[in-house]
């Protein structure tokens, strides 16, 4: 079972009081992204708060990998803006507060799991005691220290997303991206996936969260809708169905997109 290991947890006023204080942790404004002729992204504008639980809520091709992979830096933007913690992405001076979960696992699967989190945490210069203090602290997190020694390519697909959290955890990010974390993984193994989020973001970690998976949505403190690219609207889940007057997230956003492109 995932737990909160030996992290400890900043007070809920202390998180408020570090939103109000800083400000947007993100900032995009006409983000732009095209690959030939197709636009993935198109004319972005949006903001995100130091602290906050931020969720995108869209199918399949939607944009929203393609956003998360700009704002991490892997991507440059066809034309816009976008700004993660005050600079100008890419940066390579966010990579040391940046954790990015992909939807697939970026592991080595010969490797054991100790070793792939050994290799990440080395990747962000960390060294000598502080390096294994850290990895012990992580596949504890993780509920992996029995299968440590464990080769990646034996896991089942839950353990694997399990060492997956390990590695994008092991250097304590600021920010972290989850790009459809749950996807693969049984319905008790996600609820555990999304109690430990809701403990990262009480310390005040920034969280992004990909999915099309509507509970989960509503995990979110707030959520943009997003479709072919564009962001319909964004709000707490309760503000986006009160908006259009429905009982679902699932309807709210139907008819957004209904509304913003007419069909």
């Amino acid at each position: 079972m995932i737990d909160s290991g030996g992290i400890s947890t900043l007070s809920q006023e202390s998180v408020l009081e570090n939103r109000e204080k800083k400000g947007n942790i993100i900032e995009c404004s006409g983000l732009t992204v095209r690959f030939g002729k197709i636009t993935a992204l198109d004319g972005v504008d949006l903001k995100i708060g130091y602290g906050e639980n931020f969720g995108m809520l869209g199918p399949n091709g939607s944009g929203k990998t393609t956003l998360i992979r700009v704002l991490c830096g892997l991507l440059k933007p066809t034309s816009g803006t976008a700004a993660v913690m005050g600079r100008a992405m890419p940066s390579r001076a966010n990579n040391a507060s940046i954790g990015y979960m992909t939807q697939m696992d970026a592991m080595y699967s010969d490797l054991t799991v100790r070793e792939n989190v050994r290799f990440f945490a080395s990747l962000y210069g960390l060294k000598g005691r502080e390096r294994e203090e850290r990895i012990d602290e992580v596949l504890e997190v993780a509920d992996l220290r029995k299968r440590e020694h464990s080769i990646v390519g034996t896991l089942s697909g839950g353990m694997k997303k399990r060492a997956s959290m390990a590695c994008v955890l092991v250097h304590r990010p600021k920010i972290l991206f989850l790009d459809e974390p749950t996807v693969g993984v049984d319905p008790k193994l996600r609820a555990q996936f999304w109690d430990y989020f809701k403990l990262l973001n009480q310390q005040g970690v920034t969280l992004i969260v990909s999915t099309h998976i509507m509970d989960e949505a509503e995990r979110c403190g707030r959520l943009a809708f997003i479709r072919e690219g564009k962001i319909l609207e964004t709000g707490t889940p309760a503000q986006l169905k009160d908006l259009m007057h429905c009982a679902t997230l699932e309807d709210a956003y139907m008819c957004y997109a209904e509304a913003k492109h007419g069909h």
